[in-house]
């Protein structure tokens, strides 16, 4: 498979490696100004770039039919004209906040405790905290918002808000610290006990891995995507 890296940061060289050793070929980079290869050559992109870029990146990739998954986050505002684009160009789109395997049965451990805890949100009071490395951009996390959005389907909770703690809404607190690769706990707490549900990232190659997984699992598809359905588990 042919691939082209919009994005060549950190987690671009981590994909890099992990397509080269699964024996694929990478056609194409790009990095801020700079870019080496063929766009039109690849069978699928992978989109790791600053926020900034993602929209005009991916479009670039499908006005040329070629599939993108990305896992930039910090720039959904733009998601449904990137859906519109994909759909108009008949090509296929892919984007996951997380694309760790583990991270994404968390997702769903995580919606099915929401579900259990239904009943008792009067008494538990559900809160998430993330960690990264001082080098991310966006504040929360897109893992963070998503675990959030299966904590708010099943509350009776107003939205969230950042490092806050107004009691009608889900606090989510964004640390920012040394080289951690992402870490993130859900919690629901009461006047006598805590539960907590917590996924560690030991580094970045799940995240790699995963995205590697996606786009092989995309390249000759059209359409609009979840890791939902690259692991079956919808």
């Amino acid at each position: 498979m042919k691939i082209a890296l919009l994005g060549y940061g950190r987690m671009g060289k981590a994909i890099e490696k992990f397509a080269l050793d699964r024996g694929h070929e990478i056609v194409y980079t790009s990095d801020k100004d700079e870019t080496q290869g063929d766009l039109s050559l690849a069978d699928v992109a992978i989109n790791f770039s600053v926020p900034q870029a993602a929209v005009e990146n991916i479009k670039s990739a499908l006005a040329e039919n070629i599939p993108v998954v990305c896992g930039t986050t910090g720039w959904l505002d733009h998601y449904q004209e990137v859906v519109d684009y994909c759909k108009a160009h008949q090509s296929g789109f892919l984007y996951a906040s997380n694309f760790s395997i583990g991270v994404n049965l968390f997702f769903k451990i995580n919606t099915l405790a929401a579900k259990l805890m239904k009943p008792h949100q009067g008494k538990y009071h559900p809160s998430l905290e993330e960690i990264h490395h001082v080098h991310k951009l966006d504040a929360p996390s897109g893992t963070a918002l998503t675990l959030a959005e299966g904590v708010l389907n099943e509350s009776d909770l107003n939205g969230w808000e950042l490092d806050g703690n107004t009691k009608d809404k889900l606090n989510i607190s964004s640390i920012r610290e040394g080289e951690v690769p992402g870490t993130h706990t859900v919690k629901y707490t009461s006047s006598i006990d805590e539960i907590s549900l917590k996924h560690q990232a030991f580094g970045r190659e799940g995240f790699a891995l995963g995205a590697i997984v996606a786009a092989e699992w995309l390249a000759d598809k059209k359409g609009i995507y979840s890791m939902n359905d690259v692991l079956n588990i919808s």
